[in-house]
């Protein structure tokens, strides 16, 4: 399996790759995880990202032409990449055997050539324990994810701002910022808005804890392939407030309640304004959260992966047969 984030980072391939090999190998097999693919032979090889493994998979099919292949669309592979460089990536598609995406909606966001290959898959998390009583001084609200462009890191802060003078509402983003833009950007919105908190980059216990101890999630991306910390939310019950994409309607469902326009800043205020001042409405997103929870498994999670597997070989049979004759 090859993922283009290098071992020892938080990027979100990265933990993707290293959930999957810890299932994968729980259900018997024996898995590599590479950030360099330098040709090693394989049973079945496994691209995270169609475009940014482009490379590998060029790689990969000149040598190993009659090998399984799978591509796990991200959010910018469907939503950027596929626009602005289609050549190499829709390749990079058209070479796999099976397609992963990652949420509900991505079937009308590709090619329809590519539908037949196309397997949904949803990203688990593991169940939190019970969360601390919340805390009766203020109601927190959580950000959670590395500040750049596409997650629109800062919109719930800008939010904040507009919030009337007896909201209790306090923001706090946990995540490393992209670059110096993102670092700067963040710490002048700290030093200026009193709502707004910013802890950087927590580890793994910290990041459940800032989860489970918050009232409402808000996920404010541009663009997302299917956000784990959307399944963290749901299995930790915890509302959740999302921008209007399709990665979100595509794990929230189209009656969810919980949507604002992308970067809109004046419509997330008047959702995060209902959800404190409103406990009927708060309680109907936890509800919705906790009825998603099922699907975000890792039960589930497994199982899809068992599934792509095992129609990537026989579609490569079937490819190699036809080949042949």
């Amino acid at each position: 399996m090859i993922t283009p984030a290098a071992p020892g980072s938080r990027a979100g391939n990265r933990a993707t790759a290293e959930r999957w090999q810890r299932l994968l190998e729980n259900a018997g097999h024996r898995v590599d995880v590479v950030s360099d693919y330098q040709g090693e032979a394989c049973d079945l090889f496994i691209a995270l990202h169609a475009w940014r493994s482009r490379d590998a998979v060029s790689r990969f099919r000149e040598l190993w032409p009659n090998i399984p292949l799978i591509v796990v669309l991200t959010g910018t592979d469907i939503y950027r990449h596929q626009i602005e460089f289609p050549e190499p990536t829709l390749a990079t598609m058209d070479a796999a055997d099976v397609l992963i995406g990652l949420h509900d909606r991505v079937a009308e966001d590709i090619p329809a050539r590519f539908r037949d290959k196309l397997i949904t898959l949803y990203q688990s998390a593991i169940a939190p324990p019970p969360a601390p009583k919340q805390p009766t001084e203020g109601f927190r609200v959580c950000v959670i994810g590395h500040l750049r462009e596409e997650k629109d890191s800062l919109r719930a802060a800008w939010a904040a701002r507009l919030l009337p003078d007896e909201s209790r509402i306090r923001v706090i983003t946990a995540g490393k910022a992209y670059n110096d833009k993102w670092r700067r950007m963040a710490e002048l919105e700290a030093a200026d808005n009193p709502r707004f908190q910013w802890l950087g980059q927590l580890d793994e216990q910290g990041t459940r804890e800032l989860l489970t101890g918050s009232r409402v999630m808000v996920i404010s991306s541009v663009m997302e392939g299917g956000a784990n910390v959307v399944s963290e939310a749901c299995r930790a019950g915890i509302p959740v407030l999302a921008s209007d994409i399709p990665g979100s309607r595509g794990l929230l469902g189209d009656d969810y309640p919980g949507y604002f326009p992308v970067r809109d800043e004046r419509a997330l205020a008047e959702l995060l304004r209902k959800a404190e001042a409103e406990p009927e409405f708060l309680q109907d997103l936890a509800s919705r959260a906790a009825r998603l929870a099922a699907r975000f498994t890792p039960v589930r999670e497994q199982a899809s992966l068992e599934q792509a597997l095992a129609l990537a070989c026989q579609r490569c049979s079937e490819r190699v047969r036809a080949g042949s004759g």
